[in-house]
């Protein structure tokens, strides 16, 4: 197996080394993550500038780019050959319920399957992880499993408890949760008087009962949410078809 490795908290992260030297049991392992932390970069691609990439004494490729070029390139330029399975993480925090649409952790994943790779996110859902034991005992158990039966077109969003690996409850099957809207912005003053704003905290879980991966990460479960790249809302299309013909 081949494993294309990114992240979103910069090759330099914790979680990344860690999961690099477990995924090297199972195979070869090639690092591709952003030069520093681009944590909430989503999707995004840089056009308007060109990419540098550099190695560092592991051998880890880091890239002046988001976690979703440094995936694109890796694929599409950098490697000789494509990757079995690209994973994403450790990320440092949680990616749960409305999250997923600013993580780059998740993009980086949703960027590989895009691209026609198997692909899994993970992130330790703690508010300042320093053991990521668990969650590497849990990715490689989860990336084993993936190996032995594989998953056609498999995108996965991966959230462990930060817990010891014995007090994980059981793996739980979730859907999104999702918050109340975010906190406002907070306005502050930069030392040169101008006025200045800082994007405000996260709102609270809203939609967060059992079945979805807030419940489970506070039950202590590893949240496992199987997700798609087509955004379109099906069930609306016979609805948005009707209200069109009144617009002929």
């Amino acid at each position: 197996m081949h494993f294309l490795l990114s992240n979103d908290d910069g090759y330099q992260a914790p979680g990344l080394a860690a999961l690099a030297e477990a995924l090297s049991e199972l195979g070869k392992v090639t690092v591709v993550a952003p030069d520093r932390d681009r944590s909430g970069a989503s999707n995004s691609l840089t056009l308007d500038a060109p990419l540098h990439v550099k190695q560092d004494n592991r051998g880890f490729h880091y890239v002046n780019g988001t976690p979703t070029d440094c995936v694109h390139l890796a694929i599409t330029g950098l490697l000789d050959e494509e990757p079995d399975m690209v994973i994403s993480g450790i990320n440092s925090g949680a990616n749960l319920g409305d999250d997923v649409l600013y993580s780059g952790t998740v993009a980086a994943a949703m960027e590989g399957r895009f691209l026609g790779c198997p692909a899994i996110a993970f992130s330790l859902a703690g508010e300042r992880p320093g053991d990521y034991s668990t969650a590497v005992m849990v990715a490689k158990k989860i990336i084993q499993s993936l190996m032995q039966k594989s998953l056609d077109d498999v995108l996965l969003n991966v959230n462990i408890p930060d817990v010891e690996f014995e007090q994980i409850d059981d793996f739980a099957v979730t859907r999104l949760g999702n918050r109340h809207k975010s906190e406002p912005a907070q306005a502050a003053f930069d030392p040169k008087g101008r006025k200045v704003y800082w994007v405000g905290p996260v709102g609270p879980e809203q939609d967060a009962g059992e079945g979805t991966d807030f419940h489970a990460i506070r039950t202590n479960k590893v949240s496992i949410t199987p997700m798609q790249i087509d955004l379109t809302r099906h069930d609306s299309l016979q609805t948005i078809s009707n209200w069109i013909d009144v617009l002929k």
